[in-house]
């Protein structure tokens, strides 16, 4: 019976995520939201993610015997946001990027790692999955706010907006399917290789967009979102 629970959890957090890819567009979208600013989110995020890779993910992650591999995680994921993804934006426009089929493979390859992450945190903990989907939910509202009005501004056709990001989406729960082929053993180097993705795409990616201008209301949200994750592990630690 706890073996279904967590099954269901696994693909639960994996929609989830999906849903915020969809969500997240549309909010970028609607007339109502075109004058919100993601930089507060992209804040908190950023706080979430460095956060839960240090806190959360590492520890269970044997970093000391699998460290190459999150140096891998954040060198793979530099080259990835540079040459094919697509940043999380906090102005209103973003001018610097593009959306082509490579950056739609970048953004796909980083949501099936996303969706494997999210199960094999599930396998080790619940509250190691649910830290993992958190911060990969609320890492994907900005960027999909970001690829929706990209893509608005490319002169792409709503439906289109929505099949692509349904799309990248659908990449979750395939991404967690995949997961259920890859040996328990190697889960600690996987989550090791997560952690590395998370603290670049973090410190490197969202902090630096967040900051483009001086606010401590920026600086409260990453700590926000820092001791959100502290509080989660203090009151449901990894077992």
């Amino acid at each position: 019976m706890f073996r279904k629970l967590i099954i269901m959890l696994q693909y639960l957090g994996a929609i989830i995520a999906a849903i915020a890819d969809i969500l997240s567009g549309w909010l970028a979208l609607h007339s109502k939201m075109k004058d919100l600013a993601p930089r507060y989110l992209i804040a908190f995020a950023a706080g979430m993610l460095v956060s839960v890779a240090f806190f959360n993910i590492m520890p269970a992650a044997d970093i000391g015997s699998n460290s190459i591999y999150l140096g891998l995680g954040f060198l793979v994921f530099y080259v990835l946001e540079r040459v094919m993804m697509i940043h999380a934006c906090g102005e209103k426009e973003c001018e610097t990027h593009t959306m082509g089929t490579v950056t739609v493979f970048g953004m796909a390859l980083d949501n099936v790692v996303d969706g494997i992450g999210i199960v094999i945190g599930f396998a080790i903990s619940p509250i190691l999955g649910i830290a993992i989907t958190a911060a990969v939910v609320i890492h994907e509202i900005p960027q999909g706010m970001t690829s929706a009005l990209i893509m608005q501004n490319a002169g792409y056709a709503r439906r289109k907006i929505f099949s692509i990001l349904g799309l990248a989406g659908a990449l979750y729960p395939i991404g967690a399917a995949v997961s259920s082929f890859i040996p328990a053993e190697t889960h600690p180097a996987i989550l090791a290789f997560i952690a590395g993705d998370f603290i670049y795409i973090g410190a490197s990616d969202l902090l630096p967009e967040a900051h483009k201008k001086f606010n401590f209301r920026v600086i409260f949200s990453v700590i926000l979102g820092a001791v959100f994750v502290l509080a989660l592990r203090a009151f449901f630690p990894i077992a």
